[in-house]
């Protein structure tokens, strides 16, 4: 463990050395937390970040996706080499489960949120029962990488074994958390949140690879010998995981990686959108698509950027080892920071006072040689929970879920 003075020489490296400020004052129990935070911490990211956002002119175009009329023509093969595959043990998932349920009005990771209405029915239970669909026709279970965070880990762990790991084989199983990221004022200082901590916030979606190798899973992934990883959100509860489709085709293509994607019900509809960038497939956020792209036609008289992406990707392992040492972008986002200043006052301001820094999975598509979007039928693959009523919420999550023949 680093002492003080190990300490100041990392911080020096990056100008943070304030974050020692109060060190005299706390008590060695403090002191302790303080140094383990600071060695545990990666200043370098932010100089990956700060004064480096890409400003640069891309050219966005559409790109094509493998629609259901295709999929279905070829449902046998796709099944076939899927199966093959996934009774390999070469398909490992991975379940994206960092957040907490504050919209939803709770307190609690957003995975243990009940949306049963005669019966408890947890998030966290939805999915993995979508899993076991798959996995109660295998030789045995495909390895289940679960990503918390430092927020709702220990209730995490607790809830699963609490419920049996809802059927599924505890072994495995696998409990990782998100990396954090240093938060920073307008010129790159990083926050404390108090004497003896650091302001951090998790590194975003596209940091569960980094996270899982700074785990250590690396090596259980190899030893099973896992060779493509599906990654997939939490708030979802009628996706498909472990999709012998969607593993088939991606395979049977040639392609590095795949995403899941549904035809949107609107032009506007908030959601990424899979688009060629430069040339290579990417994702385009729903707020950068102006009028014209969103009216665009193909030469069928369809929507051009028509298929949104609903965070369901397959990637190939060997594809994710050769990106894992180059630097993801980190995405500036403006929010508000609670910390304490010089004079050690706490302070929760009212706008927005510094930044926090993430990597987002769209990054890792467009690092990939290629990726093939794969449409699904949304009425039977896309119920998200992200608010408490209305769209993409609770209740619109139960209505699809009763609509696919789940009792709730």
């Amino acid at each position: 463990m680093l002492n003080k003075e190990k300490a100041l020489k990392k911080l020096e490296k990056y100008g943070q050395e304030h974050l020692l400020r109060f060190y005299d004052e706390i008590s060695m129990e403090e002191q302790r937390e303080l140094l383990n935070q600071i060695e545990e911490t990666d200043f370098s990211v932010l100089l990956n970040a700060l004064g480096k956002e890409d400003d640069k002119d891309h050219e966005i175009s559409p790109i094509k996706a493998m629609q259901l009329k295709e999929i279905s023509e070829n449902k046998d093969r796709f099944y076939r080499k899927g199966m093959d595959a996934l009774n390999s043990g070469k398909l490992g998932a991975v379940l994206l489960a960092g957040g907490m349920g504050t919209r939803l009005g709770s307190d609690a990771p957003k995975g243990m949120f009940d949306i049963g209405k005669t019966k408890s029915v947890y998030i966290f239970q939805r999915l993995i029962e979508n899993l076991m669909d798959v996995t109660d026709n295998l030789r045995s279970p495909v390895q289940l990488f679960v990503m918390t965070s430092e927020k709702n880990h220990r209730d995490t762990v607790s809830f699963f074994k609490q419920h049996g790991y809802f059927g599924y084989p505890q072994t495995s199983i696998h409990f990782f958390k998100q990396d954090m990221v240093p938060s920073t004022d307008d010129d790159g200082k990083v926050y404390l949140e108090s004497p003896c901590r650091i302001a951090t916030s998790p590194n975003g979606n596209g940091g569960w690879f980094s996270s899982l190798e700074n785990a250590g899973l690396i090596e259980l992934m190899d030893r099973e010998g896992i060779e493509w990883l599906n990654v997939f959100a939490v708030d979802n509860v009628l996706q498909r995981i472990a999709d012998p489709l969607f593993l088939g085709a991606v395979l049977d293509g040639g392609f590095y990686s795949g995403s899941k994607v549904i035809r949107k019900n609107a032009p506007d509809e908030k959601v990424g959108v899979m688009c060629l960038k430069d040339g290579h497939p990417s994702i385009v956020e729903y707020y950068e698509l102006d009028e014209d792209m969103m009216n665009e036609k193909d030469e069928n008289g369809d929507r051009a950027y028509n298929f949104g992406v609903i965070l369901n990707y397959l990637f190939s392992v060997d594809e994710l080892k050769k990106i894992s040492g180059m630097n993801m972008p980190l995405h500036i986002v403006e929010k508000k920071i609670a910390h304490i200043n010089d004079e050690g006052q706490y302070v929760e301001p009212k706008e927005p006072n510094g930044h926090k820094y993430e990597k987002l999975v769209l990054d890792m598509v467009e690092m990939f040689p290629n990726c093939l979007p794969f449409e699904v039928e949304r009425e039977k693959e896309f119920a998200p929970i992200k608010n408490r009523s209305g769209v993409d919420s609770v209740d619109s999550a139960r209505e699809l879920l009763e609509k696919n023949g789940y009792e709730l």
